[in-house]
């Protein structure tokens, strides 16, 4: 094989590797597609054209011009070169485009750019032609051949399974947008997102709850996140427009803790200097939020069992009654039954509490909510540290998953501060999470020895003994090699085979499979 075959081989690996890792948005997906395919085939422009489920019509969905102009969300005609392909599924290549009789003007991805010669090739998703990818005057005035096919066949093989999964995740955002949004237009909420069924069950569940004036109790583990499911239950009520007043029953000793929330007058101990209104008074017609009810003082549990049943209290140091309407959504991350039956929480209090008990999965049970999360941490904290970030590597993202969150949602966030001030931009790095347990899985990584590209394809691509020089035998000759050998170094644990290739496990599963990989004894 010659060197430049090697080269455009090592490619395709690198290529292939990072499409089916890295890419979550069908456009950043598209437009490295076309980086790639321009690189390999040494061309001056190239397209991506898609046809529209609804409509039918053919669509620029990226575009790359030597000028520099984009076409996006441009239409074609039916009657062109990329309708035709469409049409029959039939790539094509073509020495004079302009000549051609399949040629429409509208084809031009610059008005001043001429079209000389053009590969084009059917993009195709589960067997079915959604578009084509178009690649534009090949360099120094030569024409496309059939080895360029074969490449652009490759690609398009190799890319049409990310787009689906890129396509799936994007869904996947999209529908969670509603919620990624629920609290941003207001600075005093935070941002709620959520993407697994588990939350988006518990979402439809908090909005037919909201409707209702009755009492909420929100349990769940500590740093699941139970006050920002709080704000949307006040964010989803009527109350919505009245205050959401929010109080730390743990933070407080018993005497500040009722004058917190009922209020004193001028008088009514040493440092009550002047009347202070309480939080029940400020949150009237809106809800009061308690968060770790199941550190309130039995001694005042009393009193707030009174306001709930009467919506009555008195201001301390006072004997006037104040009335309000205030709804009670209380949290605990303690077992309330069992504190019920050991005498330290009344039993009155909790089932006035209880009456619509919502609990909060914790992070580890809805893992798919674990990347959006992560992602949304790493925009913020990199505005802080005034780094710009890209994302996570892959070995960071699934350590990400594998880890077993005992802090839930709360560790994440500081973990993903602590990478962006410790990493360096563009890729969160698994080392810089500081995981435990990942920081011995990092270096087992490194202390693997590398293997240099050429070196595989010295040793497995001399002339094949039934002469099959096709460049698919070749990248499928030595996609096996070169798994193969990871595989043998990490002692066949599919798991760090993964990390060191830059692939997610379940696809070193998948390549064993499509590459018939098997190994006599049981794989780990």
């Amino acid at each position: 094989m010659a060197v430049s075959d090697a080269a455009k081989l090592t490619a395709l690996i690198e290529i292939n590797a990072k499409i089916n890792s890295s890419y979550s948005s069908e456009n950043a997906l598209l437009t490295y597609i076309l980086e790639s395919a321009m690189r390999l085939l040494e061309c001056e422009a190239s397209s991506v054209i898609l046809e529209e489920e609804k409509s039918k019509e053919l669509v620029y969905y990226a575009t790359i011009s030597p000028d520099g102009s984009k076409l996006t969300n441009t239409t074609v005609e039916r009657n062109s070169i990329a309708g035709w392909t469409i049409e029959n599924n039939i790539p094509v290549i073509i020495d004079d485009v302009e000549s051609d009789f399949r040629y429409s003007p509208n084809e031009r991805i610059s008005p001043d750019y001429v079209l000389h010669t053009m590969i084009v090739y059917p993009f195709l998703v589960k067997g079915k032609c959604i578009g084509v990818v178009e690649l534009i005057n090949k360099s120094d005035g030569r024409n496309f051949d059939s080895s360029d096919l074969e490449i652009l066949k490759i690609l398009c093989d190799q890319a049409s399974i990310a787009y689906q999964n890129a396509k799936k995740v994007e869904t996947n955002y999209l529908n969670t947008l509603p919620l990624h949004l629920a609290g941003s237009s207001r600075s005093d909420y935070h941002t709620f997102i959520a993407k697994s069924p588990s939350v988006l069950d518990l979402i439809h569940v908090i909005e037919e709850v909201a409707v209702t004036n009755s009492s909420v109790l929100i349990t769940g583990e500590s740093g699941v996140g139970k006050e920002l499911f709080a704000e949307q239950l006040h964010l989803k009520s009527l109350r919505s427009s009245k205050p959401f007043i929010r109080v730390n029953c743990a933070a407080l000793s018993p005497s500040l803790l009722e004058s917190e929330l009922f209020g004193h007058v001028k008088g009514a101990f040493t440092d009550a200097v002047s009347e202070q209104e309480g939080r029940f008074k400020a949150a009237d017609g809106g809800t009061l939020f308690l968060d770790e009810i199941g550190e309130f003082p039995l001694d005042l549990q009393a009193k707030l069992l009174r306001v709930i049943q009467a919506r009555q209290f008195e201001p301390v140091g006072s004997s006037k009654t104040i009335s309000v309407d205030v709804r009670i959504v209380a949290a605990t991350n303690r077992d309330l039954e069992a504190m019920v039956k050991n005498g330290t929480f009344r039993t009155d209090l909790y089932y006035r509490l209880n009456v619509l008990p919502i609990n909060i999965p914790s992070l580890r049970e809805r893992k798919e909510d674990i990347e959006p999360l992560s992602e949304f941490f790493l925009q913020k904290f990199g505005e802080v540290t005034k780094k710009k970030f890209s994302g996570f590597s892959p070995e960071a993202i699934q350590a990400l998953h594998n880890y077993y969150w005992p802090g839930n949602i709360r560790e994440l966030e500081n973990t993903v501060e602590r990478a962006c001030v410790l990493g360096m931009p563009p890729y969160i790095q698994l080392s810089d999470l500081r995981l435990p347990g990942t920081m011995k899985a990092a270096e087992e990584t490194k202390e693997i020895v590398k293997l240099p590209l050429e070196e595989v394809l010295a040793e497995e691509y001399s002339e094949s003994s039934d002469g099959d020089r096709t460049l698919k035998t070749a990248v499928n000759k030595f996609k096996k090699a070169y798994v193969c050998k990871i595989l043998d170094q990490t002692s066949w644990n599919q798991t760090k085979a993964g990390k060191i290739l830059g692939i997610q496990r379940t696809y070193v599963s998948r390549l064993l499979n499509e590459l018939h990989i098997r190994e006599e004894k049981d794989l780990t």
